[in-house]
């Protein structure tokens, strides 16, 4: 596609508490470019989780202009909004969110059952994320039987599943040990890399920001120059 993949213009966020305006995000401008890797950082309560969600559709924004590949996501209706999310976003976020009751490729399978595809198609698209995450062998393994590490690869195979245009990940590593954190950031920079899967991923952490080519600060809900 031609332009940016994300576009903020003077982009707005407030909450409402009894009639009481809590503003959260203060006229964002912000551009990411395809094939990119940017690493969104800034301390609790800057409004990072915030934007992430505003981008991804999970919520709109009180003032302003947001596209993603091309599309004006504020003036779609939710039912076209939730389809457009399906085809368009990837979702990693810190705690997994994996079902319990799933195995490995079931858990993975979830976003593709919304799909018209066949459950031969299926298990091929399932097998193939989580081979590029390096899980092939546990896939009929629930999740508690699977190490936090291991875990988290299965939600990021769920999040690659239906080859998504964008991949947004909130502190994908925040309830990681340091070694299988490192391992996270490599697959992602690997997608990045190799997949040239366009990445916004949240973190309060300088070495997890470090594995991205562009790194930018909110603070008080402004991007910082």
């Amino acid at each position: 596609m031609v332009g940016p993949i994300v576009e903020l213009n003077n982009v707005s966020k407030s909450y409402y508490r009894n009639d009481i305006e809590i503003p959260v995000l203060h006229n964002i401008n912000l551009r990411v470019d395809e094939s990119s890797f940017l690493a969104l950082m800034g301390p609790s309560g800057s409004g990072k989780s915030t934007l992430l969600n505003l981008i991804a559709g999970i919520d709109q924004p009180s003032s302003g202009e947001l596209k993603v590949a091309g599309e004006d996501i504020c003036r779609m209706k939710d039912s076209n909004l939730a389809k457009w999310r399906s085809k368009n976003i990837g979702f990693i976020f810190q705690f997994y969110n994996l079902m319990p009751v799933l195995t490995a490729f079931e858990n993975v399978e979830l976003p593709l059952l919304l799909t018209s595809l066949s459950r031969k198609d299926r298990r091929e698209h399932v097998e193939s994320a989580l081979s590029i995450v390096g899980l092939t062998d546990r896939m009929k393994h629930y999740p508690r039987q699977l190490s936090g590490g291991q875990e988290q690869r299965v939600a990021i195979a769920r999040a690659i599943v239906s080859d998504p245009t964008l991949i947004l990940a909130d502190e994908p590593t925040g309830d990681l040990d340091k070694k299988s954190a490192e391992e996270i950031l490599v697959l992602l920079s690997r997608l990045n890399k190799e997949f040239n899967k366009t990445i916004i991923m949240v973190t309060h952490d300088p070495h997890s920001a470090e594995k991205a080519g562009l790194t930018i600060h909110l603070d008080k809900g402004e991007l910082q120059k």
